[in-house]
This record gives C-alpha cells, structure tokens and sequence, in this order.
C-alpha cells in the first residue's frame, strides 16, 4: 500500500544533489530516499544488535565464559569417565 509523505529539504545542495542522483541514475527520487532510508533502519538495527552482542560478551567474560569447543570437549570427558 503507498503512503505519501511530503518532505521539506532545509538543505537546497541536499535537494539538488538527489534531484541529479534521480536524473543521473534514470530514478525516481522517492526511490532514492525510501532505498537510504531502508539502508538507516538496518544499520541502526545492526547498531542495536551490535551492543547487546557487547553486553553478552563482557557478561561471558566477567562470568568467566569458556568457547564452545572447549566447552563440549569437557562435557564429552565427563561422560565418558
């Protein structure tokens, strides 16, 4: 389903810059915006993902965190003692 939305560029050299990418590439500029925007959304997702991974690993760290294959390697010793 399509939405319109009208945007207010501040920055004419903004303005002008997509206006040629969208003459340039034989695109629409909408396509150009909502293509950026689509690109924003996952970098802040990746960004967001990004710090929960760090918050993991200083808790794998500070609780004293061993790698997997260590890991398994230990519990099949185990098992079979």
């Amino acid at each position: 389903m399509s939405k319109r939305m009208t945007v207010v560029f501040d920055d004419d050299e903004l303005y002008t810059a997509l206006k040629a990418e969208a003459a340039r590439t034989g695109r629409y500029a909408k396509d150009i915006v909502t293509e950026a925007l689509i690109e924003w959304f996952e970098a802040k997702e990746d960004e967001e993902l990004s710090q929960g991974l760090d918050e993991i690993w200083a808790e794998y760290k500070r609780d004293g965190g061993i790698d997997a294959e260590t890991f398994f390697t230990q519990l099949k010793a185990e098992a079979e003692s």
